[in-house]
């Protein structure tokens, strides 16, 4: 019998979907220690303001803020630390080619649970400008006006 993927969201990004076009998105995993894991499960992170970066071949997410744990002792760890993600080579090698390009940047976009381990989903986004997140808006704003129409048609 196959073992069942339960996925957890532990923590999400939605400010991430306003801010950018995600044109790809990739999971990877996060290297923690101490108590991390401990506080990311109690939802003691927030994704806001972070972003990743690539250094010497490998992928750092800075302003990732993890709440230290509360029944945790000293050596709880710098809340803002950089924290490296796990990928393989040619994930690197591929996400820093995406992420050269002008106006282009990697975006965690959620924190969740699969099968016992801590991931994130970060995404490959490009800036939005003003008027298009008030194009989004307004799309949004249409659809929802049209949803809430044919719901109350079909009642």
């Amino acid at each position: 019998m196959a073992k069942s993927k339960s996925e957890k969201v532990l923590a999400e990004n939605r400010k991430a979907r306003h801010d950018y076009f995600i044109e790809q998105g990739f999971e990877a995993g996060l290297e923690l220690v101490g108590t991390e894991v401990k506080s990311i499960r109690n939802g003691r992170s927030n994704l806001k303001d972070s972003y990743a970066e690539v250094r010497n071949g490998e992928i750092f997410v800075r302003n990732l803020h993890v709440s230290p744990y509360e029944q945790g002792n000293i050596f709880n760890v710098d809340p803002l630390r950089d924290r490296k993600l796990l990928l393989h080579k040619s994930e690197i090698y591929k996400l820093d080619a995406l992420a050269s390009q002008d106006g282009y940047t990697l975006v965690p976009l959620s924190l969740y649970l699969k099968n016992g381990r801590v991931k994130m989903h970060l995404g490959v986004g490009k800036g939005k400008k003003n008027y298009d997140k008030r194009d989004s808006m307004l799309e949004r704003d249409h659809k929802r006006d049209i949803d809430r129409e044919m719901k109350e048609k079909y009642k």
